[in-house]
């Protein structure tokens, strides 16, 4: 792989395999420019988080998954909407990734959100969920553009491509952005503390 090329590790926020939200992120994947690399992170067997379980040292799977976003050059999160935020297994995966407190894989971290959803509000509220849980971890979030993909039934087609061309056209966008805003944030330093 090309040294410039931005590595990003993609999580979906649903288990399920036909889930909307996995094909948003694969349609991510052919959508992206030459200079950004897509990689999907599975969060199937990441238990829930114990403090107990953490004192006796990270599950294969947790440390798996610390391991790759620490690696990883962004992260591109796609999350459904569950009752009005953001699904169960996405929120216990970001717990375990703000581990230790001392040195979480998620802090400083560049990321983008994005997500779909059969309703008609296109996962805003479980993106501003999302982006609060993100912000207290010291992620770095992409603000712009914000990709919500409303009434996804009918914006995939039967194999799960991404058909709907406005929706088509923010992933592009949000891509683009991404890879230019980590690039800022991996050449900036911040200033010595006083």
């Amino acid at each position: 792989m090309r040294p410039d090329v931005i590595r990003v590790a993609g999580i979906a926020g649903s288990l399920r395999s036909g889930s909307f939200n996995r094909k948003l992120l694969r349609s991510a994947i052919e959508l992206a420019p030459d200079d950004l690399k897509i990689e999907l992170l599975d969060l199937r067997g990441v238990p829930f988080y114990d403090a107990d379980v953490e004192k006796r040292g990270d599950p294969d799977t947790v440390a798996a998954l610390k391991r790759r976003i620490r690696e990883a050059d962004a992260l591109l999160i796609a999350t459904p909407e569950y009752q009005h935020s953001l699904p169960g297994v996405l929120k216990n995966a970001l717990d375990w990734a703000s581990r230790p407190p001392s040195d979480p894989p998620l802090q400083r971290k560049p990321t983008a959100v994005m997500g779909a959803t059969v309703g008609r509000f296109g996962t805003a509220r479980a993106q501003a969920e999302l982006r609060k849980v993100l912000a207290y971890n010291d992620a770095l979030v992409l603000q712009r553009p914000e990709v919500m993909v409303p009434n996804a039934a009918s914006a995939f087609d039967d194999d799960g491509a991404l058909i709907d061309e406005d929706a088509r056209s923010f992933v592009r966008q949000l891509l683009r952005n991404l890879a230019a805003w980590t690039r800022q944030v991996r050449d900036w330093r911040p200033p010595p503390a006083s």
